[in-house]
């Protein structure tokens, strides 16, 4: 919630007191993505181009009306995922009170998806509590831990889902964009000023629209490269890299 409430602000929207009891979700394509190491191909940089960091699990069968239990005995798969946003496309999307749709183009699953006893006691069940690491461009961007202000678990999530409808099993649930407050209670801050910085662009945007009246850094262009991973507590990659390079897309034959 730490990442929609900044998100939200950018954009002028104030945040109903709703979001911090009922789950804000919305149900994005199924039928296309990206290999962890594919280009992220984009149509025009004014799109606003950016990455979103995330955890995901990936579901057996859910029955409609799963309590929180048997949502939490449905997880498969822990993975991650690159939520590609365009972000200069959204407001007006949001404006027609239909949702997504044009905004968020194909995601990106890591090369390889976990049991839940992999992960040892990082997995609580609910949360997987290590850093999410993004570097952009080689340089270290983010590192917030992914159990650390996680307002809805994933059986919670889950459970929301299948409120009014079953879920198939392989149905991917993410957690939204992984984002830690500071120590002081603010909206964090960048790596090289000692923080934890952001598992995405608009965060660290905004930020600097709250603190210096307007954001200075551009979103992603075309020859940019995004790496998000996590490793375990020896350091060692658990869900290998994805790494992206940003690309003009052209249109086969």
């Amino acid at each position: 919630m730490n990442h929609v409430e900044l998100v939200r602000k950018a954009r002028g929207a104030e945040m109903p007191a709703s979001f911090w009891t009922d789950p804000l979700m919305y149900q994005g394509g199924s039928d296309s993505f990206l290999g962890p190491r594919d280009p992220i191909p984009a149509m025009d940089e004014a799109h606003g181009i950016d990455f979103e960091a995330e955890v995901a699990v990936i579901t057996g069968d859910v029955p409609m009306g799963a309590t929180r239990e048997e949502a939490a005995r449905a997880i498969r798969l822990i993975v991650l995922v690159n939520d590609v946003s365009l972000r200069n496309l959204i407001p007006a999307e949001l404006a027609k009170g239909f949702g997504f749709f044009q905004a968020k183009p194909s995601s990106t699953l890591s090369p390889v998806a976990v049991t839940p006893d992999e992960l040892g006691d990082a997995w609580d069940g609910g949360r997987l509590h290590l850093p999410l690491l993004s570097s952009l461009n080689g340089k270290p961007f983010g590192k917030p831990n992914a159990g650390v202000d996680m307002t809805f678990d994933f059986p919670t999530l889950i459970a929301h889902a299948a409120k009014t409808r079953p879920l198939g099993a392989g149905t991917i649930i993410g957690s939204g964009t992984v984002s830690n407050k500071d120590e002081a209670g603010g909206p964090g801050k960048p790596i090289d000023q000692g923080g934890l910085g952001y598992s995405c662009l608009a965060e660290q945007r905004t930020v600097e629209t709250i603190l210096q009246g307007e954001a200075r850094t551009p979103f992603m262009r075309f020859g940019d490269t995004i790496r998000i991973e996590m490793k375990d507590r020896q350091g060692h990659s658990i869900f290998g890299a994805i790494e992206q390079k940003v690309e003009a897309y052209r249109k086969e034959g």
